[in-house]
This record gives C-alpha cells, structure tokens and sequence, in this order.
C-alpha cells in the first residue's frame, strides 16, 4: 500500500514522503466479532509470522489485522534497510527522533481500524518496534492527536507490549498534563507491558522504565509482568497471560 503521510499538517514546511507498507494480515475471528487487535511485528519481521502465532491463540472472538512495516534504512543498523515501523538510533529516554516515521506508522494503523464497526471494541499491540509504536499510539489516543498536532481518530480499549519501550516517555508528563480529556483517557486505558531480563535487544530497564513513566504521567492500569530469564523473544507462557489480559479487558 502506498502511503503518504496522511497525517501530516496543512502547514508542515517538511518535504511529504511516500511510504510503502507491506502486506497486510487479517485473522479472522472463529466466534463472534467482539474485539479487533492490530498487532506489530519488530524490526526486520513481517506480519506473517505473528498473524499464523495469534490465529492459534484461544481468543475465538478477536479479529486480528497483521500488517506489514515500510522497508527503510535504519540508523541502528547502520543505514541498511529492512521492515521498520520508524528510524531508530541507539536506544534512549530522548526522542522520539523520528516523529513523522512514528506519525506515518500511527496514521497507517489509523486507517486500518477506520472501517471496523462501531460496536467492536479496538485494541494494538506489538512485539519490540512494534510494542514502541504500539505505545506511541496509544499516547497519540490519550491526546487526541498525532506528535505533528493532527487530530488522532482511533478509540482504544487495550494497548500490549511485548520487549518494547515507550518512544519519547520523557516528553510524556508535558503533553497530557492542563489537558482533562487526555487525563481522563489515560486513567481508563489498560496497558500490558512484558519484558524479559535477560533481553539483549530492548534491554529490561527500558520495558521498566516505559512502566514507571506511563504509571506516572496518570495511566491508573498499567500491569508490568517480568520473565526471568527471557531474551529478546516470547514464550507460550508470556502468550498465556496476553490471552488472559486480553479477554478481561476487551470479554473476547
């Protein structure tokens, strides 16, 4: 899907780009429509992979929708491209850097959750980048707009995060406070966030930290789950507790 940045400001001085996302995944749901989840895989993936694990999940009523990263060149890796949801540097508490990639990525999520009915509950997650622009996102709802002040569409239920961060935490506490929509938004979003302390990739204190932040700026249902020895993967048992989480919070 070709992509231009939508989400972009009439008065943006910055040169519009084109993006090209890939394939998106859809799962459908084997019960009754109840709740749909678009999850994010990390960088260098693509939905697939994670669209044929959560199809095996034990939530009958969610619909899943997979979608697929732009291919660009990423700073970490040394400027070589591969599947990212934005351009990411060494991991830090600044930033987020790449506002308008995060935007792009937010808006392309956006568009895909605009035809789903009214009465279906809406929810993101995402693994690594994916669980970082998941998050994202899920500030852009609790503010009502995108980092470029765009108004953000999307009502979420549930947000997920698996060995991930929060982009641009630290800026977090300035954005939501004089703003009572945006208070009230985050008291009443639950958010899971799971990280190994043994991650090599997303190191754990930056899962903890993400926790410590959004607990701080007013999101009252922040859970933090810690798996001892996990790397820079999942296990079934993390899965377990997504599945578990989920269905409370979104009855599916």
């Amino acid at each position: 899907m070709s992509y231009t940045n939508a989400c972009s400001g009439s008065g943006s001085r910055t040169a519009r780009r084109t993006v090209e996302f890939g394939r998106t995944y859809v799962v459908r749901p084997k019960g009754k429509h109840q709740a749909t989840v678009v999850w994010l895989h990390g960088l260098g993936d693509n939905g697939s992979s994670w669209s044929q694990l959560l199809d095996n999940l034990p939530l009958p009523n969610i619909k899943w929708i997979c979608p697929t990263a732009p291919t660009r060149p990423v700073t970490v890796l040394g400027g070589f491209p591969c599947t990212a949801w934005f351009d990411e540097g060494e991991l830090s508490e600044d930033g987020p850097k790449d506002v308008e990639g995060l935007d792009t990525s937010a808006s392309h999520i956006a568009n895909l959750l605009s035809t789903e009915p009214s009465d279906v509950k809406l929810g993101i997650g995402g693994f690594s980048m994916g669980a970082a622009c998941a998050l994202y996102s899920a500030t852009c709802f609790v503010q009502g707009r995108y980092g470029n002040g765009s108004p953000y569409p999307v009502n979420f239920k549930a947000i997920v995060g698996l060995s991930g961060w929060l982009p641009g935490g630290q800026n977090l506490r300035n954005m939501i406070e004089g703003s009572h929509d945006a208070i009230r938004r985050a008291a009443s979003l639950p958010v899971l966030l799971c990280h190994g302390d043994s991650d090599e990739v997303v190191p754990y204190k930056f899962g903890e930290r993400s926790s410590q932040i959004l607990s701080s700026v007013g999101f009252r249902y922040v859970k933090f789950k810690t798996y001892e020895g996990l790397g820079h993967y999942t296990v079934p048992k993390e899965m377990e507790e997504v599945c578990q989480w989920l269905n409370a919070r979104l009855g599916a």
